[in-house]
C-alpha cells in the first residue's frame, strides 16, 4: 500500500493546477485537494507556512513530514513522486 500522501493546493481555472491534477489521476496517485479560491484564509495558511500566496503548491511526505514543491513542474513533481514512493 502507498503510503505517500500528496496534497494540491489549487483554484479553479489554473492551468498548472489543472496540469498537476491531470498527472496525478494519469499516475494514479491519491492526492487531496485543496481549493483556495475565495478563500483567503487558505492563503493565510501558505503564507505562514511557506511565505507564499500563490499556486499550485504540492506538498508530499507522510508521517506528518512534508516537503513542498513551490513552483512545481511535472518533471520535478515526477522526481519527489518516486523519491517518497521509494523510502516508504
Amino acid at each position: 500500500m502507498d503510503s505517500t500522501q500528496v496534497v494540491l493546493w489549487s483554484k479553479t481555472g489554473c492551468h498548472f493546477c489543472g496540469e498537476i491534477q491531470s498527472y496525478l489521476e494519469a499516475q494514479n496517485q491519491p492526492y487531496e485537494n485543496i481549493q483556495v479560491d475565495g478563500n483567503d484564509a487558505l492563503r493565510n495558511v501558505l503564507e505562514t507556512q511557506y511565505g507564499i500566496r500563490y499556486i499550485p503548491v504540492v506538498e508530499i511526505g507522510g508521517d506528518n513530514k512534508y516537503e513542498a514543491l513551490l513552483n512545481p513542474d511535472l518533471e520535478e513533481l515526477t522526481k519527489a513522486l518516486e523519491s517518497y514512493n521509494q523510502a516508504v
